[in-house]
């Protein structure tokens, strides 16, 4: 695909992700907070499945040949997964639980894998009006409400100081200990505490250095965001320092550090804590 088609496909799927963002927040304004809960035990909302719906539609509309695997649909047969060279992932939602905190740290994510890589990602915050995208051979950017695009670059450190950025609700003693190695090595350590896939985002736009993931993750939960940073000139690597795959047998990621520009090894600050 050239970067005159990714470009039109990245506008298109910048807006399905609005209008599912839309359906989120029609569910959220009215506080209807009815809550189910999947069979792993994570909370399952209506704002999930409008949003789920939205966005399986229009994809399939937009592409019909393009599977669609989605956090709310049917993962189907592994045998059949591992037939596509090329599919969509979708988190109608993430951050469930943020959204029924009512914080507004929920997103949606809509990442196209090609070759287990994600080559387009949309990551968009409804309750800021706020998208970052990108896709590959075209750019990555961060966009709020209809204001013009503007090109979003990861940062490399700087002197001034260490900002990492952690989750809201899955937080724990192994991380502590993680940060407090990486300051013996590196110095002080800013915490911004976030919810959902906006951790990876904040580093792609060059606010935060390092977004350390230790702990379980879906594929839908980071695909859309790795693609937004990866084109940002950062990473997302696995504690043996390869980047994040798609379309495993098994869906869960494995520990990952998203970072910015620098030649850190963040995996080597694990020492004493696996």
């Amino acid at each position: 695909m050239s970067s005159i088609e990714n470009d039109r496909l990245l506008d298109t799927v910048v807006e399905i992700a609005v209008t599912a963002g839309r359906e989120i927040l029609d569910v959220y304004e009215t506080r209807d907070m009815s809550i189910d809960y999947k069979g792993d035990g994570s909370p399952l909302t209506a704002a999930d499945m409008r949003s789920h719906r939205v966005i399986e539609s229009s994809l399939r509309q937009l592409m019909p040949e393009i599977p669609v695997l989605s956090e709310e649909s049917s993962a189907g047969t592994l045998e059949e997964r591992g037939r596509w060279s090329t599919f969509w992932l979708v988190d109608p939602l993430d951050g469930t639980k943020e959204f029924i905190k009512g914080n507004g740290e929920f997103t949606v994510n809509i990442a196209l894998i090609h070759d287990r890589r994600p080559v387009l990602g949309v990551v968009h915050t409804p309750v800021r009006s706020l998208s970052h995208y990108a896709a590959q051979g075209v750019g990555a950017f961060r966009r709020e409400g209809v204001g013009e695009p503007e090109a979003v670059r990861a940062r490399a450190l700087s002197a001034a100081g260490l900002v990492a950025v952690a989750s809201r609700s899955h937080r724990g003693g192994r991380l502590r200990a993680y940060l407090d190695n990486v300051e013996r090595r590196l110095g002080p350590v800013e915490t911004i505490a976030m919810g959902s896939s906006l951790k990876i985002c904040l580093v792609a736009e060059g606010a935060a250095d390092i977004y350390p993931r230790l702990g379980p993750t879906s594929e839908w939960d980071t695909a859309a965001a790795q693609c937004v940073l990866e084109v940002a000139g950062g990473k997302v690597l696995d504690a043996e320092g390869i980047a994040l795959e798609y379309n495993k047998p098994d869906i869960l990621n494995p520990w990952f550090f998203a970072s910015g520009i620098s030649e850190v090894d963040w995996a080597g600050f694990l020492v004493g804590l696996e």
